[in-house]
């Protein structure tokens, strides 16, 4: 039996040096990353592959046409998943990760879907910004932060 690991979930993602970069991320740290269509680009792009560069072919990748499949066929628990959004009440900090736990990132320019999020408001966390005329952060930075952090007792920290 394989052992449980994270998944990295993007729903809806715009930008294909972004997915590109977090797909090199998730080779790098044995994860599996989920996309969730629609998408702002081709999956086949050479941007994705250039972002992700010649390790995009090791990508342990899964798609889903919908959040709804993505539920159906993964079956994540309540307390598996953690959404994340500029302005969750909790940190990045605050919770313990599960190792099969579900990292859930929204689009570049919208984030998560309000229905995603309603009912979860314990469940949103963001990535502290100190200064206010920071807006928000590059997708690929902020995932590759929580995933660090999510995984810093498996990783030694």
């Amino acid at each position: 039996m394989a052992k449980p690991c994270l998944k990295i979930v993007l729903v809806t993602p715009e930008i294909p040096y972004n997915t590109g970069a977090i797909g090199r991320t998730c080779v790098a740290l044995n994860l599996e990353l989920i996309l969730i269509k629609p998408y702002g680009f081709s999956i086949d792009e050479k941007a994705v592959r250039r972002a992700g560069t010649d390790y995009w072919q090791y990508v342990n990748l899964t798609e889903y046409d919908s959040w709804q499949e993505f539920l159906d066929e993964q079956k994540p628990t309540r307390d598996n998943l953690f959404f994340f959004e500029e302005h969750g009440s909790q940190t990045i900090y605050d919770p313990d990760y599960p190792e099969d736990g579900f990292l859930v990132f929204g689009c570049e320019s919208k984030g998560l879907p309000k229905d995603l999020l309603d009912g979860n408001e314990d469940r949103i966390f963001s990535l502290p910004m100190l200064d206010s005329r920071v807006r928000s952060l590059n997708l690929a930075n902020v995932a590759t932060a929580v995933i660090y952090q999510a995984m810093r007792g498996q990783l030694g920290g």
